[in-house]
């Protein structure tokens, strides 16, 4: 149980990061940003894996939160690619 609260608590501050690094407007406020980390830490995860690293290691690790973010920062990058063609049609 304590496992899953903390990658929410990891998640939810992974992807507000993300959301700060990233420039341009994102909604869907704090559960987007919840959401953007968590898939973050998936993605970061599984990007230390193919780099030769240990993957995430243990829930609140500088490791861990670096890589989330960077996971998250890519996950924000698609999701506002993917909305704001969604916008522009001709």
């Amino acid at each position: 149980m304590f496992t899953i609260i903390a990658w929410i608590i990891i998640g939810l501050i992974a992807g507000a990061i993300a959301r700060l690094i990233l420039p341009g407007r994102q909604g869907s406020g704090w559960l987007g940003a919840l959401i953007t980390g968590l898939l973050g830490a998936v993605l970061g995860g599984w990007i230390s894996t193919l780099l030769g690293g240990e993957g995430l290691g243990d829930a609140f690790s500088w490791q861990t939160l670096i890589w989330s973010v960077i996971g998250g920062v890519i996950v924000a990058f698609i999701w506002q690619a993917i909305t704001s063609r969604r916008g522009t049609r001709v």
